[in-house]
């Protein structure tokens, strides 16, 4: 079964250019979508949330700023409350429900390009921004609780462990990835991940010791922690960068990634000629890409062209004609009673920074 020339989706118009979407961990229906004027550089931004019914994306909630939005994320705990990221440096906490910002933590001193929130312990929200700072955030507190410094270039990334409370990853410019303790101001690993600046990363929702990193370099790294000196697969295929990557909570293979090339790839990064298909209806360079928790199969992408896609893909597209890889990286899980401690003390003592 190949997969069909031109992929059909849903598609939503945006007022603005768009710079990630993130599907809501509660509603089936609902997609958060960060947007800018002016490419970012220069204007205003509007924090937008969408509903998809019936075939039909359209907008339910929007809340306009001064400064372009980069990046959110859900709440975990309260369906209602999503955090933002802006050009201004701050970090604001929205209930839609209200319609009111019920917290504007203004601390970093450039832009902040990623906010993440903790689906563990569903308390903590992290920040990276473009003065080289990661900061950490308590929903109650009208501060931020600590602040991590050891990137020396723009951080693009900061990602909570989806099994481990206090662990997370971040990549910056300097080309590494750094794997982080909450309680701990130094990070436990530190991973030369690519030559060039690393835009993007996402834990394996699996394998607690996989996370993917992609980067201007094009391509998009698998990194074992338990052994981080090489790769464990390279997956190759955008023509430009690689902008941001998930991985599937679906499939402990599966990976989508948005590009500079104006495309978005779904890959099954344990078989060879990985491309599982290439979503091509974007007319300018794609920043968004998410799985919808609910529906297997099903994600959204959003770009510059002001829009928002949803569709479905199937992950047996092209399979009869790839290969399997002799790997035992890409298995679908390790034992759950592996802790948070020993995967801290294993990848530090492989590389440490």
């Amino acid at each position: 079964m190949a997969a069909p020339a031109s992929i059909p989706s849903v598609t939503a118009p945006l007022d603005y250019m768009a710079y990630a979407v993130e599907w809501s961990p509660f509603d089936e229906s609902r997609l958060a979508v960060a947007t800018s004027q002016h490419f970012g550089i220069v204007g205003q931004g509007k924090q937008v949330v969408l509903q998809k019914r019936n075939g039909i994306i359209q907008q339910t909630a929007a809340f306009d700023t001064q400064d372009g939005v980069y990046d959110c994320t859900w709440s975990e705990s309260v369906d209602t409350h999503l955090a933002f990221a802006l050009g201004n440096g701050s970090v604001n906490l929205w209930d839609l429900k209200t319609n009111k910002l019920l917290r504007e933590w203004r601390e970093h001193t450039a832009e902040v390009y990623a906010v993440d929130w903790n689906l563990v312990n569903k308390e903590q929200i992290l920040s990276g921004a473009w003065d080289n700072t990661i900061k950490l955030y308590h929903p109650d507190h009208f501060g931020s609780v600590a602040t991590f410094r050891e990137h020396t270039k723009c951080i693009y990334s900061t990602i909570w462990h989806p099994r481990h409370a206090e662990q997370f990853a971040s990549t910056s410019g300097d080309g590494t990835l750094k794997i982080w303790d909450s309680n701990d101001q130094r990070s436990s690993c530190t991973i030369q991940a690519h030559q060039y600046e690393v835009l993007t990363c996402d834990w394996n929702k699996y394998n607690e010791f996989l996370i993917s990193t992609g980067s201007v370099d094009k391509s998009i790294r698998t990194w074992d922690l338990r052994n981080p000196r090489a790769p464990v697969s390279v997956l190759e295929g955008h023509e430009f960068a690689v902008r941001r990557l998930k991985c599937s909570p679906h499939n402990a293979n599966i990976i989508a990634s948005a590009s500079y090339d104006m495309t978005a790839i779904v890959w099954d990064s344990s078989i060879e000629d990985s491309i599982i298909c290439k979503f091509e209806d974007h007319t300018e360079f794609v920043l968004g890409v998410d799985f919808n928790l609910f529906h297997e199969n099903e994600l959204a992408t959003a770009a510059w062209d002001q829009t928002v896609h949803v569709f479905n893909f199937n992950p047996l597209w092209g399979k009869q004609k790839r290969k399997p890889i002799n790997t035992t990286a890409t298995t679908t899980a390790t034992s759950s009673s592996s802790s948070s401690t020993s995967s801290s003390s294993s990848s530090g003592a492989a590389s440490t920074s």
